[in-house]
């Protein structure tokens, strides 16, 4: 490490004023103090010292999701070697020609082994073309600006790989990026500017451009296919879909439980969708994962365990009323349990990593419990009231966004208007 520093050192004065490579200061700076702490100190009077910068803060957002990472490749892998094995065929060669020296292992459901490196091969494309496309765009924005590359697109290119079906195209994966990180972040100003979560735009603009790859349908194919993960051979030789899309096809008065075992290959229970042995886009299956990541978060100050609360009473409150009432609805989701809503969808994975974003969220304390809540209620609502949209969290999120300044203009004038009447003489 020694070295290294002595070697940045020696470089240091090509990158910074006056220097030939001056207008690249930021690829070095980025270089920099990622690999060591900046050493810039203050000389000005006392302050208040953290010792949580931006890119350590940024580095335990990593950890959180580490357990959300691991089952990702897990659970690719199982259930893209679990639908094979019922006769379904690989959609893209060229992955079967990465796997073919491994062996049959790779395609066998109870490998745990076969099954990572199988659902390696799927995530690692994804996430390779998110971090260099959308690092190509934060650099471009930064050299342009003269200012350092910020670290929060580190968390942003780990989110956006996780909410995405294994088999989206890696063409879409650039665009959307390249949209979350340019219209949803930079043109507002960059990290700490944005009003909106990078990562939910880029996959709210995959959601509306090109519904049917997001969903996991292969219309092309002709083929309903096994979850997001391979189509089958025939179009009756496999079939399934995701726990909502189960749900929105079960007919009325169908409960969750007779909806999963009617479904062929989707006999999933309560406790399989808090395990997140299930179909899903690759990050977002496991309950049980989330709630590690949102220990971690938690733990370290960095998360908000108001937001996470507020979403989760928000969801249950509005699924109890559309449960309460279900006989006056046509709708196959108004049947849907309310701790079902907790398991299904995306809901932990955008309450615990999405909706907590210190940037697009609400700001004041009492804010977050109402940000939270919203977040919950509109989630629920959009499931139920629009079947259009089964999944909601994510449209949930950013009309929290939106709404979160306004939350806490309310809040910070609430405060006012009560101290003004304490101290009024």
């Amino acid at each position: 490490m020694k070295f290294l520093r002595q070697q940045l050192d020696k470089v240091a004065p090509l990158f910074e004023k006056g220097g030939k490579l001056e207008r690249l200061y930021p690829l070095y700076e980025a270089q920099d103090t990622f690999l060591f702490t900046p050493g810039e100190t203050t000389k000005s009077a006392s302050h208040v010292r953290d010792a949580l910068d931006m890119k350590r803060m940024m580095s335990m957002v990593i950890v959180a999701l580490g357990p959300c990472i691991l089952w990702a490749l897990y659970n690719t892998g199982y259930q893209a070697n679990l639908a094979i094995s019922l006769g379904a065929a690989p959609i893209d060669s060229w992955r079967e020609t990465l796997l073919a020296p491994l062996g049959p292992m790779v395609h066998d459901p109870s490998s745990i082994l076969g099954c990572f490196i199988h659902g390696l091969v799927w995530f690692l494309p994804v996430y390779i073309v998110t971090m260099a496309v959308g690092g190509v765009c934060e650099l471009v924005f930064s050299l342009i600006r003269g200012h350092e590359i910020n670290e929060g697109f580190l968390v942003t290119g780990m989110l956006f790989p996780l909410t995405l079906p294994p088999t989206i195209p890696l063409w879409q994966v650039a665009l959307g990026i390249m949209f979350g990180v340019v219209i949803g972040k930079e043109i507002f100003g960059g990290t700490g500017k944005n009003f909106l979560n990078p990562a939910l735009t880029a996959r709210a603009f995959l959601y509306f451009a090109y519904p049917a790859r997001i969903s996991g349908e292969w219309v092309a194919s002709g083929a309903s296919n096994i979850g997001v993960w391979v189509a089958a051979k025939q179009a009756d030789a496999v079939s399934g879909a995701t726990t909502l899309g189960v749900m929105v096809n079960a007919g009325k008065g169908v409960g969750p439980e007779a909806a999963m075992s009617q479904a062929k290959n989707a006999d999933f229970t309560w406790l399989d969708c808090f395990l997140g042995n299930i179909q899903g886009s690759m990050g977002e299956t496991s309950t049980l994962c989330c709630l590690l990541g949102a220990a971690i978060l938690i733990a370290s100050g960095i998360g908000s365990w108001r937001i996470m609360a507020g979403c989760v009473l928000g969801c249950l409150g509005m699924g109890f009323l559309f449960w309460g009432f279900r006989g006056t609805s046509d709708n196959p989701l108004a049947d849907i349990a309310p701790w079902w809503h907790l398991v299904i969808g995306g809901f932990a994975f955008g309450t615990v990593f999405m909706a907590t974003d210190p940037v697009s969220a609400a700001m004041t304390e009492i804010g977050k419990w109402w940000y939270g809540i919203l977040i919950g209620v509109m989630t629920v609502l959009i499931r139920v009231a629009n079947p259009a949209f089964p999944e909601g969290i994510m449209l949930a999120i950013l009309f929290g966004n939106v709404m979160a300044p306004l939350i806490d203009y309310y809040v910070i004038q609430a405060n006012v208007k009560r101290r003004m009447a304490r101290y009024a003489a």
